[in-house]
C-alpha cells in the first residue's frame, strides 16, 4: 500500500508528457537507488525519455552512446537485468567499458526494467545505485510496480499529446527529436564518408567515445555542420 499511495502522491496532477519524469522520481523515493531514466526502444539506438536528475540521464546517453549496457540487453531480451555489481565479476565482464563509465560517476549497480507487454518492448527503466547489491523481492515487485505504470502512462499518450498539438505526428513523435537528430546525422556520415548506415552509426558512437562525449552532443556537431566525416 505504501508504494501504491507514494506513486499517487507523486503523480497527482502530473500532464502525459511529465508522467515519465514524475515516474522516475518516484522510483528514487521508493527504491534503494541514487537515479532512475526511461529510454525508448528503437532500431539503432535507445532515445532517452526522461530522468531523476542529471546522472541519470548521463548513464542512460552513455549507454546509447556506447550501444551496450543492461539497458540494451534487457530491451533485447525483454526480461528485467539486474547488474549488481559493476565493481567485480560477471556484470563487470559482461558490459566492462559501461562498467567503467557508470562506477567512474559513483553508480555501482544497474538494474534494467522493460516497459511493455509478452509481446512487446517499447522501452526499459533504468536504475541505478550507488553501492552494489540486489534488489529484495519486495524491491523488485515495487520496480515492477512502477514500470507496469510507466508502460501504461505511455501508451495512454494519445496522438500528438505529448507536444500538445493534436493529430500533428505519429505517437510519442515529439519526444523523439533526439533520435531525429541522430539518424540525419547518420545520414550525413553516409553521404560524407561513403558507408552505409550501420557502419556510420558505429563510426558516430566510436568517435563520440573517443572524444568523451554522447553520441547525441557529436550528432548535433554533424547536422549543424560543425562536425565532418569525410572519406579519407
Amino acid at each position: 500500500m505504501r508504494a501504491a499511495d507514494v506513486i499517487a502522491e507523486g503523480v497527482r496532477g502530473a500532464g502525459p508528457a511529465e508522467m515519465p519524469g514524475r515516474l522516475c522520481v518516484v522510483a528514487v523515493e521508493l527504491l534503494p537507488v541514487v537515479g532512475a531514466s526511461v529510454s525508448l526502444r528503437a532500431d539503432g539506438m535507445p532515445i532517452q525519455l526522461s530522468a531523476s536528475d542529471d546522472q541519470a540521464a548521463h548513464l542512460s546517453d552513455v549507454q546509447a552512446t556506447l550501444g551496450d549496457g543492461p539497458c540494451t540487453y534487457a530491451a533485447a531480451i525483454g526480461a528485467p537485468v539486474l547488474a549488481s555489481d559493476l565493481t567485480n565479476g560477471r556484470d563487470a565482464r559482461r558490459w566492462p567499458v559501461f562498467a567503467q563509465q557508470a562506477t567512474a560517476v559513483g553508480v555501482q549497480a544497474v538494474y534494467s526494467i522493460p516497459l511493455g507487454n509478452d509481446a512487446v518492448c517499447v522501452g526499459t527503466l533504468d536504475l541505478y545505485r550507488a553501492t552494489p547489491g540486489g534488489l529484495s523481492h519486495p524491491e523488485l515487485r515495487t520496480a515492477l510496480l512502477v514500470s507496469s505504470i510507466m508502460t501504461m502512462a505511455l501508451m495512454a499518450l494519445p496522438q500528438g499529446a505529448e507536444n500538445g498539438a493534436e493529430g500533428e505526428e505519429a505517437w510519442l513523435s515529439g519526444l523523439a527529436t533526439d533520435h531525429d537528430e541522430v539518424y540525419q546525422a547518420v545520414g550525413m556520415i553516409m553521404v560524407q564518408s561513403g558507408i552505409g548506415a550501420d557502419e556510420a552509426l558505429a563510426l558516430l558512437r566510436a568517435h563520440a567515445f573517443a572524444h568523451n562525449r554522447t553520441a547525441l552532443e557529436l550528432a548535433r556537431d554533424v547536422v549543424s555542420h560543425r562536425k565532418r566525416f569525410d572519406r579519407d
